[in-house]
C-alpha cells in the first residue's frame, strides 16, 4: 500500500474518530446543554395566553414578542399546508430519519445555491435555540446539535407530530408565530380552512417572513407563492393544470392582526389580564416550580362573553354615540371654546402629561419652547366616528387635547341576573384611543336617579311600604343638612310610591329617605353588595354618590333574581396549554331581600318603561314584561339607564371624562342619552332567535304572593307626567349637599356613619330570614284617584276575595 494511501486512511479514521468524539461530547453537553427527552416531548417554546368567549371563539391573546403563538393539532391544519411545506422544504421528509444525506451532499457541492441541506426536522431543532449563531465555529457546533436533536425528534415523534410542531413554532412575519396565528392574521380563518393558494402564501413566508410578506412586498410574495405552487405540482400534490390556474390568481388577503386593540371585548380583556396577573403570582407552575407567566405559559382563559351579544353591544354604541357627539360639538361653549377658558388648568396638566411634552423635555427644550410647539399645526391622526375610527388631519397639539377630551364616553354592560355571567362589556367608545374602562369596578360616576329603586325596595322590605303607599311630594328638611332636594321644584301634593318611582320625583324620594334614614340606607346598599365608601348624606337617595357600572348591576341582580344578589362573573375557568383545568370559578350568590320585595319592586320598575321617564320602551320592543330606571345627574354630567327582562340585565352610562363638559339640553337626560343604546341592543337580541332571549318571558311571581290578595294597582299611577318631570329624569337634586361638607353641629353623633374603608366586592352578610319590618310609615293621606289601566298590565287584575 502506497504511503499516500496510508496517510489518507489515517486522516480519514482519525477524522472520523474525532468527529464521533465531538458528537459524543456535544451530546454529553460539553458545548452547552441539549434539550432533554422530556423537553423535546413538551417543547418550552414561548406560547401566548389565549382568551376565549363562551362558545370557544378566540377573543385575543397576551404575549410579548416571540410569545405570540398558538398551538394546533396536526388534524386541525389543512392538508394543503402540509403538502406545500413538504414539497417546498423537504421533498424526502417521509423517507429520511432526520438528516437527508442527499440534501447535505447537494448543499456542500453547490455551496447552498441549489437548496440547503436542512430537513424540516432540523429546522424545527434550530427553532429550539434562542437564536441562530453568527460565529462560523459556533454555527458548526450548533449545526451538529441540530443533527443530534433531529435524530432524537425522529425517534420520539411521528412524522405528523413533527410537522405540527414545526408549523406551530416558525415565524411568518414580525411577531406572528405559528400557523394558527398566521392564518388568522392574514386570512381571518382557522388553519384547517386554508385553500391551496392561501397555504402556498403562508408556507412561502417561512424562509423569509419579511421578504415574502404579502402586505409589505406583494410582488416578492406572489413570486414565492407561485414557486410553492410549482413545487406542489412537481410532487403531484396538485395537477399541473390546477397549478397553472392558481398561479394566475392574485393574492387575496383578509388581514386582521390580533393585538390588544382588536378582537372581541378589548376592555374586558384588559380587566381579565390584570386578574390573571394576580392569579399567576398566587399559583405555581409544576413544570417549572415558578409562578405561572401570563406571557409564555400558554394559558387558556375561558370567559362568559357571548360573541353575538358583544357585537350587538358595540354596534349599539357605534350607532348612537356619533349623534350625541354631533349635538355636543354644536354647543356654543365648545364651538367657541369658551368652556376651556374656565378650565385652563385641565389643559395645562394634560399638556404636561403628554408624550410630546416628555420627549421634548428629554431633547432639552425649555418649558416656553415646548408650550410654543403645542400651538403649531402638525399632521396627526385623531379619533373619528368612521369605519376606521381615525382620520388624518392638520391640527395643533393643544387643539388635539381639547378635541379628544370633549369626546363623550360610554359604558355598557350586559349580564344574566340569575347566573351572574357577563355577556357583553363595552368600556368606552374606542379602546385603541381611549384605554380608560368606564365599566370597571374602580371607575365611578354619580349615578343619579338610577339609585332610587334601592331606596324604594328598602322601604318595602323594612318599613312596610307598598306601591300604593302615599308619599309627600315635598322637599324634606334634614337637620344639619337643610332641604333635600335643595333646588327641586316640588308640586306639594301627595302621590303613590309607584307614581314617585315612575316619574322619578325627587321630593317624594326625599320623603321616603326621611322615613328610612341615611344611615340605614347606606347600610342597606352595603348589604346588597354595593361596597363603595359612602357617607350617610341625605342626598344619596337622589344619586349624589359615585358608583361603578359593575356595582350598580350587581345591586340590580336582586330584583330579577328573586331577592338573591349575584356577583357578576366573567371568567369560568383557566386551563394550561394542554387543556388541564387549573381553576374553575363559581357564581357567588346570597339572599339580601325577600322574594316578595324583589318582585314588588320589579313590578314598580315597569312604570318607567311604560309611561314614565323611559316611556314606551317596553311597547316598542314588544316584550311582555320589562323593568328599568333612568338616571340623570345635575347639569346632565351623567346619564344612566339600567333595565332588565326576566333573562337579561343591562346598564349603560353616558358622559365626558371631564364632568364640566355636558350636553346642555334634554338630550342629556338618561332617557334620551343613555337609553337608546340599551334599546337598540335589545332590538338586536330579540331579533336573534339563536340567543334564546324570549319576548314572552315573565317575571316569576313568588308562591306566597299567589296565595295572597293582590293589591288593586289600577288607580295608583297618573299616566300624565307631572310638572317638572318632562318625561325624563329630574337629576339628583341636592348633589351639592353631598359634595360639600354639611353642617353637623346639630346632628347626633350616632346618626352618622363612621367612614371606614370597605373592601371592594367583599362577601355580604346574609340577611336573617326572620328580620322584622321597622319604622312602618302610616298612610296619612288618601291619594286622589288617577287615570286607570296602566298598573293592570303590570301587576294583573285584583284577585277575588
Amino acid at each position: 500500500m502506497k504511503q499516500t494511501v496510508k496517510v489518507f486512511w489515517k486522516i480519514f479514521f482519525f477524522g472520523f474518530a474525532g468527529f464521533a468524539l465531538l458528537i459524543l461530547l456535544i451530546n454529553l453537553g460539553l458545548f452547552g446543554k441539549l434539550p432533554s427527552l422530556s423537553e423535546l416531548e413538551n417543547p418550552s417554546i414561548l406560547q401566548a395566553t389565549e382568551v376565549y368567549a363562551a362558545d370557544g371563539t378566540l377573543m385575543g391573546k397576551y404575549f410579548r414578542e416571540r410569545g405570540n403563538r398558538s398551538n394546533v393539532e396536526y388534524n386541525d391544519i389543512s392538508k394543503h399546508v402540509i403538502n406545500a411545506l413538504v414539497a417546498t422544504e423537504d421533498e424526502r421528509f417521509y423517507e429520511h430519519s432526520g438528516i437527508d444525506g442527499k440534501g447535505v451532499v447537494r448543499a456542500v457541492a453547490f455551496l447552498g445555491t441549489k437548496g440547503g441541506g436542512s430537513t424540516i426536522t432540523q429546522q424545527l431543532a434550530l427553532n429550539m435555540f434562542d437564536e441562530r449563531a453568527t460565529n462560523p465555529i459556533a454555527r458548526v457546533i450548533q449545526k451538529l446539535k441540530e443533527w443530534i436533536i433531529a435524530i432524537k425528534l425522529e425517534r420520539n415523534f411521528t412524522k405528523p407530530e413533527i410537522l405540527a410542531l414545526y408549523l406551530n413554532v416558525v415565524p411568518y412575519s414580525d411577531n406572528v408565530y405559528g400557523i394558527r396565528n398566521a392564518s388568522l392574521t392574514f386570512f381571518s380563518k382557522e388553519p384547517d380552512r386554508l385553500n391551496v393558494a392561501e397555504s402556498a402564501v403562508l408556507v412561502g413566508m417561512v424562509n423569509g417572513p419579511t421578504i415574502f410578506n404579502p402586505r409589505r412586498n406583494p410582488k416578492s410574495a406572489l413570486m414565492r407563492r407561485n414557486h410553492v405552487i410549482t413545487k406542489m405540482g412537481e410532487n403531484n400534490y396538485i395537477s399541473e393544470q390546477e397549478a397553472n390556474k392558481l398561479k394566475l390568481q392574485p393574492i387575496t388577503l383578509n388581514y386582521k392582526k390580533l393585538d390588544e386593540n382588536t378582537g372581541l371585548a378589548p376592555y374586558l380583556r384588559e380587566v381579565v389580564r390584570n386578574d390573571l396577573k394576580k392569579w399567576c403570582k398566587e399559583n405555581t407552575n409544576p413544570g417549572t416550580g415558578d409562578p405561572y407567566d401570563i406571557y409564555k405559559d400558554g394559558l387558556r382563559v375561558y370567559t362568559t362573553i357571548n360573541p353575538r351579544m358583544q357585537i350587538y353591544a358595540e354596534e349599539a354604541v357605534a350607532k348612537h354615540m356619533p349623534t350625541l357627539q354631533k349635538a355636543l360639538n354644536a354647543q356654543n361653549s365648545l364651538k367657541k371654546g369658551t368652556i376651556w377658558k374656565e378650565h385652563n388648568n385641565v389643559l395645562e396638566n394634560a399638556m404636561k402629561q403628554s408624550d410630546r411634552w416628555k420627549n421634548s423635555k428629554e431633547d432639552g427644550m425649555s418649558d416656553e419652547e415646548i408650550k410654543a410647539s403645542f400651538k403649531q399645526k402638525v399632521p396627526m391622526k385623531i379619533f373619528a366616528w368612521n369605519s376606521k375610527r381615525e382620520k388624518d388631519t392638520l391640527m395643533t397639539p393643544m387643539d388635539s387635547i381639547k378635541y379628544h377630551r370633549q369626546m363623550l364616553q360610554t359604558s355598557f354592560m350586559v349580564m344574566d341576573p340569575v347566573t351572574g355571567e357577563v355577556k357583553a362589556w363595552v368600556g368606552g367608545i374606542d379602546f385603541k384611543n381611549y384605554k380608560y374602562d368606564h365599566v370597571n369596578i374602580e371607575t365611578k360616576r354619580q349615578v343619579g336617579s338610577s339609585i332610587k329603586p334601592f331606596l324604594y325596595c328598602e322601604a318595602i322590605e323594612e318599613a312596610g311600604f307598598t306601591p300604593e303607599t302615599p308619599v309627600q311630594n315635598v322637599a324634606q328638611n334634614f337637620p344639619g343638612y337643610g332641604l333635600v332636594p335643595a333646588k327641586g321644584e316640588c308640586k306639594g301634593n301627595t302621590v303613590t310610591m309607584a307614581s314617585a318611582l315612575t316619574y322619578s320625583l325627587n321630593c317624594a324620594t326625599a320623603y321616603i329617605m326621611k322615613q328610612i334614614g341615611p344611615k340605614r340606607f347606606v347600610e342597606f346598599l352595603h348589604n346588597i353588595n354595593i361596597n363603595s365608601k359612602m357617607d350617610a348624606y341625605p342626598s344619596i337617595c337622589l344619586g349624589a354618590v359615585d358608583l361603578s357600572m359593575y356595582e350598580m348591576l350587581y345591586g340590580y341582580t336582586m330584583f330579577a333574581n328573586r331577592g338573591f344578589s349575584t356577583q357578576p362573573v366573567y371568567i369560568t375557568r383557566i386551563e394550561d396549554r394542554n387543556g388541564n383545568v387549573l381553576e374553575s370559578f363559581q357564581t357567588k350568590m346570597n339572599q339580601v331581600i325577600s322574594e316578595s320585595a324583589a318582585y314588588t319592586t320589579t313590578k314598580m320598575l315597569g312604570g318607567p318603561v311604560e309611561v314614565g321617564t323611559a316611556a314606551g320602551l317596553r311597547a316598542r320592543l314588544g316584550a311582555v314584561e320589562m323593568a328599568g330606571k333612568t338616571g340623570t345627574t345635575n347639569d346632565n354630567a351623567d346619564a344612566w339607564f339600567i333595565g332588565f327582562s326576566p333573562q337579561l340585565l343591562a346598564g349603560t352610562w353616558i358622559g365626558c371624562d371631564d364632568r364640566f363638559i355636558r350636553l346642555e339640553s334634554g338630550l342629556g337626560y338618561g332617557g334620551k342619552a343613555a337609553m337608546p343604546i340599551w334599546e337598540y341592543f335589545f332590538q338586536k337580541v330579540y331579533a336573534d332567535k339563536t340567543l334564546g332571549i324570549d319576548k314572552e318571558s315573565r317575571f316569576a311571581q313568588p308562591e306566597q304572593m299567589k296565595n295572597e290578595v293582590m293589591y288593586d294597582y289600577m288607580n295608583i299611577i297618573d299616566q300624565t307626567p307631572p310638572p317638572g318631570a318632562e318625561g325624563a329624569d329630574q337629576g339628583n337634586g341636592g348633589a351639592d349637599q353631598y359634595l360639600s361638607e354639611p353642617d353637623t353641629s346639630n346632628v347626633p353623633v350616632d346618626s352618622r356613619l363612621n367612614p371606614e374603608e370597605e373592601n371592594i366586592l367583599k362577601e355580604a352578610q346574609g340577611r336573617k330570614d326572620d328580620k322584622k319590618s321597622q319604622d312602618k310609615t302610616p298612610a296619612t293621606e288618601t291619594p286622589k284617584k288617577e287615570k286607570k289601566g296602566f298598573l293592570r298590565k303590570i301587576f294583573g287584575k285584583k284577585k277575588e276575595q
